[in-house]
């Protein structure tokens, strides 16, 4: 099915099924423990062994020679897979370094070798007795001294790294209000649930991975590229995934790894990335460096506007890219981004939750706090009165599919008491606590992407839907149940839905806030072309069926659905295939963060109060699961806030904190129970489903309200993140 043009009426407006809050359709597995994830496939691939992986003790440099002896002739070991003895490897496009390391060394704890043995203890305990000699190389790991050799990337995502409309120096030079300042934010780790896991198994030449992955059609692609075999000879099965964040989008070293060790032993093989080695081995945040300067009239109305980062990566990675939501989401005829990209031997800097807009915004948001402070204007007021239908740098001609950032602010500012908040910084008391409110506004591309699936009725009545669609604790089996319910106005109850397969129809996948929309798309597609076989048996115009309470209507005639699809059951598939809407139109999901702390004056400790925010996403399939994963975005973005950073030790090129003891993340005690309003919004721009992505949308901006509130209750404006107590307190006695 084509999308090319907007949507009109169609079965999803009925609404009986779809936009009503559900309880997640997988949540009896999960919480009785029968859900199978990948290191637990212990039906599929049983009498499995165990691998461990030893990672590089060096960041950049050689192997000059390994000693395998002791560990070979451990306890219970089968193999010790090396770059060696693994046979000749390619590597995937989506991978910036090999996933198994030798000679050359990348980065700190690649993986350089495998030991499997019989089990977790006896592969973990020989891996310790593998002896590597290296030669290092001098490495570049601190992104402050490096930044000035940044150099400006290729395009991304198809748009030019850096863009320039009318003339930003002299408008920023002619502008009565200048804001000029720096602002940093450090490497940040996934920090998911479910390690990066894999089971591996070989039957002949066919190979089967049990692996914790968003995307399973690349998967398959990179795995075959990466072990030079062909593409139909790999399949991958993700039916559940405990978070991913962006980190298990692309093969990773377990996937690999566990394949090789599976060849090399002739059995089953699960390896698991332990939590120690995730944050060197895998993906990461990168760091940036952000410099914003906004030229504005006395009533706050922008003029120009310029916004340049500085981030880094391996070489062939690349920028972190948080300049990108400053082409779009204020007004000002006088336009600048620019991004550099700097050469660092630390570990792959990829995607990361919100990747570009999550730290872009708490770099703009706050200077637009700032803005409005010189300006005395409201900082809602503020944000309103720099509002644009259509996009700044195109012009009126490329309209927004749909915008509603300013209801986004009223509503929210309204919901959350933001008439009540001081102007004034350090007004407000309450005992030991200076009390602060601040706010910021959301921002995040509506991305699209051709999405297939797969729906039956059974000869009971029963349909059951297939794609290979991950669900990485998102909901995606509850919103693909509800579309296909709605479609053929069954029960949800009466839908079954298998997903993370790649014997299933090719999907969105999930990951940049595209996967709900596009796949749910799909699932309208192939229910689309099921109705029409259905009315076609029933003798039944399709475009004048009704489907409703298991039956198929036309006036006063109706049959079931189950005595159509008959014994055998009735099938259909198809794709949604987006058209230029997406180009014609900006399209994008918004919102209002609000937040208020309080700040201990004596030692400084922050405590968020309360947390509200307003989003507007296009149609909300499943408000229960969408707010879900807006909380959860929200305390991401009050841990970068306030607390998440990796430590690099720029002598040695390696994250220190690497653990969840000191890597810290929110925990309960830290974030109080979140306020979310959800605007009503159709957009049919988008989608047949005319939704849009949400799961993004909630951690963009979240942080910058949490920073700006800190500034209202204490009058300190801090730049540098996390914003953590001896930033406080050395600004405070300063």
């Amino acid at each position: 099915m084509k999308f090319d043009q907007p949507a009109g009426i169609n079965p999803i407006d009925r609404g009986r099924v779809v936009g009503i809050p559900h309880d997640r359709i997988d949540g009896a597995a999960k919480v009785t423990g029968t859900a199978p994830y990948a290191y637990e496939r212990h039906d599929a691939a049983p009498n499995a062994a165990y691998g461990w992986i030893v990672g590089a003790g060096i960041a950049k440099g050689r192997i000059a020679a390994m000693d395998m002896r002791a560990a070979e002739a451990a306890p219970g070991v089968l193999a010790v897979v090396t770059h060696a003895n693994a046979g000749k490897l390619g590597k995937g496009s989506m991978n910036t370094a090999p996933l198994l390391g030798g000679p050359q060394i990348d980065h700190y704890e690649q993986a350089v070798a495998l030991v499997v043995a019989d089990t977790l203890e006896n592969a973990r305990d020989a891996a310790k007795l593998v002896r590597i000699d290296y030669g290092t190389d001098g490495g570049k790991f601190d992104l402050k001294a490096e930044s000035i050799r940044g150099v400006m990337p290729p395009a991304i995502f198809g748009s030019p790294a850096d863009s320039q409309v009318g003339d930003f120096d002299g408008g920023f030079a002619a502008a009565a209000v200048q804001i000029d300042q720096h602002y940093t934010t450090p490497d940040h780790s996934h920090a998911m649930m479910e390690p990066h896991a894999t089971t591996a198994a070989w039957n002949g030449d066919r190979l089967t991975l049990w692996t914790s992955n968003q995307m399973i059609d690349w998967g398959v692609g990179e795995v075959a590229k990466t072990l030079g075999i062909p593409k139909d000879k790999v399949r991958l099965v993700s039916p559940y995934i405990g978070g991913g964040f962006g980190s298990k989008l692309f093969l990773r070293a377990d996937a690999l790894l566990a394949a090789l060790g599976a060849r090399k032993v002739g059995r089953p093989v699960k390896v698991a990335i332990a939590r120690h080695q995730i944050p060197n081995n895998t993906t990461h945040r990168p760091a940036t460096i952000q410099r914003i300067r906004i030229g504005a009239d006395k009533d706050g109305v922008i003029d120009a506007i310029g916004h340049e980062v500085w981030s880094g990566d391996l070489p062939g990675g690349g920028p972190e890219t948080a300049a990108m939501q400053t082409r779009l989401l204020y007004r000002g005829p006088n336009r600048m981004t620019a991004h550099r990209l700097v050469t660092l031997n630390l570990p792959e800097g990829n995607a990361m939750r919100a990747p570009g807009e999550a730290v872009g915004l708490l770099a703009l948001e706050v200077a637009m706090d700032e803005l409005a402070e010189a300006c005395g204007v409201d900082p809602v007021e503020l944000r309103i009165r720099n509002d644009v239908q259509y996009d700044p740098e195109a012009g009126p001609q490329r309209p927004y599919s749909s915008r509603k950032l300013v209801e986004c602010l009223r509503a929210g500012a309204d919901r959350f008491g933001w008439s009540k908040r001081n102007p004034k910084p350090g007004q407000v008391r309450d005992g030991r606590w200076r009390v602060g409110m601040g706010v910021a506004a959301a921002f995040r591309n509506n991305l699209v992407g051709k999405s297939g699936a797969r729906i039956g009725v059974d000869g009971a009545g029963k349909v059951i839907v297939e794609t290979d669609m991950t669900d990485i604790g998102t909901g995606s089996y509850t919103i693909i149940g509800q579309t296909a319910a709605e479609m053929l106005g069954v029960p949800l109850e009466a839908v079954t839905v298998r997903l993370g397969d790649s014997r299933f129809p090719v999907s969105a996948g999930s990951g940049g806030q595209w996967g709900a929309n596009s796949s749910t798309a799909g699932v309208y597609a192939a229910a689309m072309a099921l109705r029409a076989k259905l009315a076609e048996k029933a003798g039944y115009p399709a475009d004048q069926a009704l489907f409703e309470d298991g039956l198929i209507k036309l006036g006063n005639q109706s049959q079931t659905l189950a005595a159509l699809a008959g014994r055998d059951g009735l099938w259909a598939e198809d794709s949604i295939e987006f058209g230029d809407l997406d180009t014609r139109y900006v399209q994008a999901t918004f919102g209002a963060h609000f937040c208020e702390v309080g700040v201990d004056i004596d030692t400084a400790e922050v405590r968020i109060r309360r947390m509200g925010g307003a989003f507007a996403a296009g149609r909300i399939l499943n408000p229960k699961s969408a707010r879900s994963q807006v909380i959860g975005a929200m305390t991401m973005g009050a841990g970068s806030a306030l607390m998440e950073a990796l430590d690099v030790d720029t002598r040695f090129g390696f994250f220190v904190n690497h653990d969840m003891a000191e890597y810290l993340v929110p925990v309960h005690a830290d974030i109080p129970p979140q306020d979310v309003l959800f605007i009503e919004e159709l957009d049919d721009k988008s989608s047949p489903m005319k939704a849009k992505g949400v799961g993004e949308l909630g951690i963009c901006g979240a942080g910058a309200a949490v920073a700006n509130a800190i500034y209202n209750a204490t009058g300190i404006r801090l730049r540098d993140y996390p914003l953590t107590i001896d930033k406080l307190l050395k600004a405070q006695a300063a």
